[in-house]
């Protein structure tokens, strides 16, 4: 920017704004103390060494609070792991316990067997054994199918981070094969190896899946013993076409096959809270209906 011309004829230029600030981009001050601090004028005497005490304080704090949070913490992880080795210690025990529990019983219940059959006839004891395989009571082997189901991939949401359960196979995936198989024909049933009963239950529980209140995971074997027809028509059902229609869309894992020889142990016995005799005017009879050729008395 230019002034007018000036009283000997000359042009005279003023300083401009803009240019100035790019000249000079401090403010004076700082240019004032910086100049301070290279001659050694700063804070000196008493006001530097409250300075310097101060932060020395400070730091001897943060250091205190430090070391005594660090004490705290190592003193309660003895306390912490004691518990821990004792939850395990007992949880081992009371498996251990329960372990040999089972195998009392189980041994009681053949001896129990054994003298029944000795105090029953023949006859009488091949009618028991099969009263015992057709409610679960006794194992049994024999030709059937297997149906198998498995949770597929379970996908992550890039903006949420939750995980998405669509593709996890539920407990009323489960019922639904095991009534559809009933339903063909099928004679005995055991999921993952637990034997279905009249008073079975197949549950959730969170994420697990619960059959009498024993948890299974998947992969989730549903094997029945009974006709030769039955794997046909489980495919060709309504339960065939569920699970089909799971695979094709969430990705769950599903097969039919068919099994020669099939083993199923037998179930616990049930707690059976009550009981009524059957009213002889009814009509209805007491005799037991005999099983299909196709389950017999396990060994």
């Amino acid at each position: 920017m230019t002034s007018p011309d000036a009283g000997d004829g000359q042009r005279r230029f003023t300083p401009d704004f803009l240019t100035e600030l790019f000249h000079n981009p401090l403010d004076a001050g700082y240019a004032d103390a910086a100049a301070r601090k290279a001659r050694g004028e700063g804070a000196t005497g008493t006001r530097k060494a409250m300075i310097s005490g101060v932060s020395m304080l400070t730091l001897v704090a943060l250091g205190f609070l430090l070391v005594v949070a660090y004490q705290q913490t190592m003193a309660a992880e003895p306390a912490r792991t004691q518990a821990r080795d004792t939850l395990i210690e007992q949880v081992q025990s009371r498996r251990t316990a329960t372990s040999e529990l089972q195998d009392r019983a189980d041994r009681l219940r053949a001896e129990v067997a054994d003298l029944r059959e000795k105090q029953l006839g023949g006859a009488a004891v091949a009618r028991l054994r099969d009263m015992e395989a057709q409610t679960g009571l006794a194992p049994v082997r024999g030709p059937g199918v297997k149906v198998t189901v498995a949770d597929g991939p379970t996908p992550v949401d890039p903006l949420t981070g939750e995980r998405k359960n669509e593709a996890r196979v539920r407990d009323t995936d489960l019922q639904m094969a095991a009534n559809a198989l009933w339903a063909a024909g099928a004679e005995a049933i055991a999921v993952n190896g637990q034997r279905l009963t009249a008073t079975s239950t197949i549950r959730q529980a969170g994420e697990a899946i619960l059959v009498d209140f024993r948890p299974v995971t998947t992969p989730y074997q549903v094997v029945a013993i009974g006709p030769d027809s039955l794997a046909d028509e489980f495919r060709d059902g309504s339960a065939g076409r569920f699970f089909r229609a799971l695979s094709t869309r969430y990705g769950i894992a599903y097969d039919v096959a068919d099994v020669r020889n099939a083993t199923l142990d037998a179930a616990t016995e049930p707690n059976l809270r009550q009981a009524v005799p059957a009213d002889p005017g009814s009509g209805v009879s007491g005799a037991p209906t005999s099983p299909s050729s196709k389950a017999s008395k396990g060994g």
